[in-house]
């Protein structure tokens, strides 16, 4: 432990991505703790690629990304721990999580950018209770396609009062029929 302690804390020209993604794996191969050992990696992980950013800020969590893939961890920590000494299927298994982490941020981030500037937009407009409920619902990504029965069933209103309320959207161009139409028109987002 006082050597791996020690090649952590050193600055040579390893690359500081690589260099988080090998001390992931020594850390839970020399397996120092009766428990928590795979929580200290990734946070020893976190803690150099932390370095490798320069910055006191992150918006990505590769622990948060390899949660989610849990079952993938194990097989690769298991096939890389029982195998050679070769790490590399591990170094690439690690570096895709990581782009990974980063494409689920900046999916996030965007998100929260677009939903911003949609509040943005709409801030001078006189939309109600109902309206704001169904816009925030259509922002985080509705399921399926907004009827004015859904919008009535949602908002807790009579079909008339629904049809008023995406009538008024559309005339303000937040909302727009969706192709299709007929019988059950659907509305979505006017981007």
């Amino acid at each position: 432990m006082t050597r791996f302690i020690a090649w952590v804390n050193e600055s040579h020209n390893d690359h500081p991505v690589l260099k988080a993604g090998l001390a992931h794996l020594w850390f839970v191969t020399l397996h120092p703790f009766d428990d928590a050992n795979g929580r200290i990696a990734r946070a020893i992980g976190d803690l150099l690629l932390a370095r490798a950013d320069q910055s006191p800020q992150r918006f990505y969590s590769l622990s948060a990304q390899i949660q989610r893939e849990r079952r993938a961890y194990y097989d690769i920590l298991e096939s890389t721990q029982k195998g050679s000494l070769d790490v590399t299927a591990w170094l690439a298994w690690f570096l895709d999580n990581l782009r990974r982490a980063l494409e689920a941020a900046h999916h996030a981030l965007d998100t929260v950018l677009a939903r911003t500037r949609f509040w943005q937009r709409a801030a001078g407009m006189p939309l109600n209770e109902r309206q704001v409920k169904l816009l925030n619902r259509l922002l985080d990504g509705f399921d399926g396609k907004l009827t004015s029965s859904k919008w009535a069933s949602i908002a807790k209103c009579s079909a008339d009062t629904a049809l008023r309320d995406i009538n008024e959207l559309v005339k303000f161009g937040i909302l727009r029929r969706a192709p299709g139409g007929g019988r059950s028109t659907a509305y979505e987002l006017a981007e």
